[in-house]
């Protein structure tokens, strides 16, 4: 078929005669050494076209080949290649093929001895494809001269084009000046700026037999600095260079700066700063003493700008060093200033994940039993949460007072006008809360905010701010706002009015904030899987902060029905201290699997929240006081069903570690389903046995949730499923998804959906959220995204053919990728899960007999 398919392309063009040529080759060599030089063979390749590589597999296209006449001596090793490089599957030969596509010229270098040989000869043959046709292998002659220090000629002009001499010169001397600017001529690899202020190079320097210097250059735009690497903490992010692989060199001391170096007060972050300005290069000298040079030596420079107004985030650039050539290495998508011979980063490859048929039956399955669950009641209980959260905080001592003062001053004046101030009082409140969602869900769109709530860093972070409002809630210190803000509010809050009655409810958003602050906080985090999710929630939250005082303001006789201020509001902010910190470890736990760290087990995590359940129930008792607590003189009716609550939720905890012989793991709690680790993340069971077999065949294959047989490779899983001829159900999952556990949790341990998972189906997970580092740094040809763990991996495959980013989604394909049936987000219910397999299963089969 791909021999075919090959005819039936360049058939026309040899029988009615070939086009203007989409390619045009030029020819180059520079010199190296007095011994040494490299050949450079140079393709510029229309918009829309691409030419083969020259490492092609037989039975595909043309590979890019050099024939040399005669055949010279003294090549040294292979020809590399630099380009817009793209790896995948080629619609025309269908068949993985390396291509090189129109974006940046196509470069093929080859070194060489020069010997006694003057000349050196021969032909390139190539092949060039479009979309829809190709054009057949065509050769180019070339000619290069060892003795002069010009460029190589090609011999046939309609085929490749020669830059005129004199153009050549001026280039080469102007990157003599570019290589001699700074230290004695070393060659800078160019990272693209893309639109920031500024521009990085790196480069190597030898200084003795092993010993060389790692520079690195940044050229900055009028107006803008770049922060030194030795700043202290607390203030802009230094600049900072991470070596990922560096098992081949020692340091030989620290790193030097050198340049136009400002050290003083920093308007912007109010502290003590080093920074470099524009008016020449900001450059970082660390010198370096190679052990083995075959070592690949790689890493990542983060810096961060600023301005006299703002500052753009901390970016990231990569760079590598080639310690054998010695020279500094190109990652893609970054060009060499110099033009002699840097090689391109190893390990950065472009891919394209569309799979065809997947991507077209998606829209269209082979049947329409079953249905895309919209998340609509997702967005109900965001709003629910925000409300019950709302709720909690009018029960806070920074919150409930204000409640009798503030509808007692709108109420001074007549019952009409007190109810308007206190209905505007209300509204303001809810402008307020809602402006911060809204900020937010416009600030982030909804990849950014799915990919927060899944990130091990966002996660890390939230444990540790709620620890920090746990203890605030306990009463050891506040988290308040600068007092000048609250202040300033006041100030406009006197001048009376509709702006007075606003400003009155900014103020109360301000000096309530240490008890309102880890409840929107709380509510904020849990609803960032969705990109309304901060909107709704903040509204929701709002809504119950507001309706007390419209209602109060409507019907003063009410207050007298409210409890008095008492020992009580410090009671519920010690409670909501205890729920702070047990949530702080359901955050920790996503970071801790989905960077595989090992550290809080289903055991573990267990046994936390039971220690934190008990302490709840002594607190009732009175036998935990905290600063801001009464003493208790008696154990009130509350406090006995409060604290007998606690202890029996205590107990429904352990129940937890009840061992499931079906399962060969302990038996989930509903009530943690999505908070708690999976249960087969554990300290003390067995690994359940795998079919070996399987495993030595596909080293993806293992063991997922209630011990069902999975795949958590999709190519592995697919060979699985043709050898078997099974519909293979891919499960688009992550180790922070919430709906994902309460799916293995709640559905898939009903022993009928488990047997069909393990007997009638090939299930392949795949985790969008693993922080494992991929062998090899990959590039999304559809989205332009860099791709360095598996779980960016499997996202951009979710991405590309399925068009979504929320997890989970529940997708039943043939073993040919035909889509069976619309795929399932998450919905509760048994038998819907039910009814959603037996249909593709049954859907697959009536196809199978065709």
């Amino acid at each position: 078929m791909r021999l075919i398919a090959c005819l039936l392309t360049v058939i026309p063009f040899v029988l009615f005669g070939q086009m203007s040529d989409p390619v045009s080759w030029s020819f180059s060599i520079n010199d190296i050494s007095d011994e040494e030089a490299e050949l450079v063979f140079t393709a510029d390749i229309e918009s829309g076209w691409n030419v083969y590589s020259q490492f092609l597999d037989e039975g595909g296209p043309f590979p890019t080949t050099i024939t040399y006449e005669p055949e010279p001596e003294g090549l040294i090793g292979t020809a590399d290649e630099e380009g817009r490089k793209k790896e995948g599957m080629d619609p025309i030969f269908e068949m993985n093929v390396i291509k090189f596509l129109s974006d940046q010229p196509y470069v093929i270098r080859q070194r060489i001895k020069k010997l006694n040989q003057s000349k050196v000869m021969g032909y390139l043959t190539y092949m060039t494809c479009d979309d829809k046709k190709c054009l057949p292998p065509t050769d180019v002659e070339f000619e290069f001269n060892l003795t002069s220090h010009g460029s190589g000629s090609p011999k046939n002009e309609d085929r490749a084009q020669l830059n005129d001499s004199s153009e050549s010169e001026g280039q080469n001397t102007s990157e003599q000046e570019q290589k001699s600017a700074y230290r004695g001529g070393v060659d800078w690899v160019v990272v693209p700026a893309e639109g920031r202020p500024v521009q990085w190079s790196y480069a190597l320097q030898k200084t003795t037999e092993k010993r060389f210097n790692l520079l690195f250059k940044a050229d900055i735009q009028t107006g803008w600095n770049v922060y030194s690497q030795f700043i202290d903490e607390g203030g802009p992010f230094p600049t900072t260079i991470y070596y990922e692989q560096k098992e081949g060199i020692s340091f030989d001391g620290p790193s030097t700066e050198e340049g136009t170096r400002k050290e003083g007060m920093d308007p912007i972050f109010e502290m003590n700063v080093i920074k470099f300005l524009e008016d020449e290069p900001y450059v970082i000298s660390q010198a370096i003493q190679v052990e083995d040079a075959s070592q690949p030596l790689s890493g990542v420079l983060t810096y961060m700008c600023c301005d006299d107004e703002k500052c753009l985030p901390p970016t990231d650039i990569e760079f590598s060093f080639d310690l054998v050539n010695e020279i500094a290495g190109a990652a893609p998508g970054e060009k060499i200033a110099s033009g002699s011979g840097a090689l391109p980063a190893e390990g950065s490859v472009f891919i394209d994940q569309t799979r065809p048929k997947l991507k077209e039956s998606y829209s269209t399955p082979l049947s329409q039993c079953g249905s895309i669950t919209k998340p609509d009641k997702n967005i109900f209980l965001m709003f629910f949460f925000g409300f019950i959260g709302g709720l909690l905080a009018l029960l806070t001592p920074c919150v409930f007072p204000m409640i009798p003062l503030t509808v007692s001053f709108f109420t001074k004046d007549t019952k009409r006008k007190g109810w308007w101030n206190g209905t505007l009082y209300g509204l303001s409140i809810v402008v307020i809360y809602v402006s911060i969602g809204f900020l937010i869900t416009f600030l982030f769109g909804e990849e950014a905010l799915n990919s927060l709530s899944t990130n091990w860093i966002a996660n890390t972070l939230f444990f540790l701010i709620f620890v920090l409002f746990a203890f605030s809630f306990f009463g050891f210190y506040e988290i308040t706002l600068p007092s000048s803000w609250a202040n300033k509010s006041d100030k406009m809050a006197d001048q009376g009015g509709l702006l007075g009655i606003f400003f009155m409810a900014f103020t109360l958003a301000l000096v309530s904030f240490s008890c309102t602050g880890p409840l929107i906080g709380t509510a904020l985090v849990q609803a960032a899987t969705n990109q309304v999710g901060p909107f709704v929630v903040m509204l929701g939250f709002s809504l119950a902060l507001a309706l007390p005082f419209g209602l109060f303001a409507a019907f003063p006789a009410w207050l007298n029905t409210l409890p008095k201020s008492g020992g009580w509001m410090n009671s519920v902010k010690v409670v909501l201290g205890f729920l702070e910190l047990a949530l702080a470890f359901k955050f920790l736990t996503v970071a801790d699997l989905t960077s595989h760290w090992g550290l809080l087990k289903y055991e573990v995590f267990l046994a936390i929240w039971i220690v934190i359940a008990l302490a709840m129930a002594a607190y009732g008792m009175g036998w935990i006081k905290f600063p801001h607590d009464s003493p208790v003189t008696r154990i009130s009716p509350r406090r006995w069903v409060y604290s007998i609550a606690c202890f029996l939720f205590a107990i429904y905890l352990a129940t937890g570690f009840t061992y499931d012989d079906t399962l060969k793991s302990y038996r989930p709690l509903a009530a943690l389903s999505g908070i708690a680790p999976p249960v087969g993340y554990n300290l003390f069971l067995d690994t359940p046995e795998l079919n070996q077999s399987i495993k030595d065949k596909y080293p993806s294959f293992s063991k997922c949730a209630n011990n069902i047989d999975c795949f958590k490779d999709y190519f592995d899983g697919l060979a699985y499923a043709r050898e078997v001829r099974k519909p293979m159900l891919i499960d688009h999952t992550g180790h922070g998804c919430v709906n994902c556990r309460r799916t293995e949790d709640r559905i898939w341990s009903d022993d009928r959906i488990r047997t069909m998972l393990n007997e009638d189906f090939v299930l392949i997970s795949l985790y969008v959220d693993d922080r494992e580092e991929l062998d090899e740094i990959l590039i999304s040809e559809s989205r332009n995204k860099k791709l360095r763990t598996v779980g960016s991996k499997w996202a951009d495959f979710q991405i590309v053919n399925f068009d979504q980013i929320s997890q989970p989604l529940y997708v039943i394909v043939t073993p040919d990728e035909q889509v069976v049936s619309p795929p399932r987000e998450y919905k509760e219910g048994i038998q819907g899960y039910l009814d959603f397999l037996e249909c593709g299963l049954e859907t697959f089969q009536t196809i199978s007999m065709r």
